[in-house]
């Protein structure tokens, strides 16, 4: 079983940066892949972006490549998305999620999400 809790979301005008933090419970969450998901109002849920359980690989979303980064510290339990350059379209509830082993671009194939934490982009 693995908790997960989303932090560092807020508003932000264009240009700016944030960094989430996904902080995880349970023993076995080094094992595990772990993504970043974001909804807009109105909109599907999407892929942002994914890093292997060790840190390794991650993949990006094309709308995000280049702006976002990213990365976990697994004795900190923690994963992290680094959003700089941020835009207003990138305005979402940002949710984490993990599953074993390896990312995938499907919210269904996650067997952990966390209550997520919004993110404002004015213009």
């Amino acid at each position: 079983q693995v908790q997960l809790v989303e932090s560092g979301g807020g508003l932000v005008q264009a240009g700016g940066s944030l960094r989430l933090s996904c902080a995880a419970s349970g023993h076995t969450f080094s094992s595990y892949a772990t993504s970043w998901f974001r909804q807009a109002p109105g909109k599907e849920r999407e892929f942002v972006s994914t890093v292997s359980w060790s840190g390794g690989q991650t993949l990006y979303a094309d709308s995000v490549k280049g702006r976002f980064t990213t990365s976990r510290d697994n004795a900190k339990n923690t994963v992290y998305l680094q959003m700089n350059s941020l835009k207003p379209e990138d305005t979402a509830v940002y949710y984490c999620a993990a599953r074993p082993y390896a990312g995938s671009w499907y919210a269904s194939d996650y067997d952990y999400w966390g209550q997520g934490t919004q993110v404002t982009v004015s213009s």
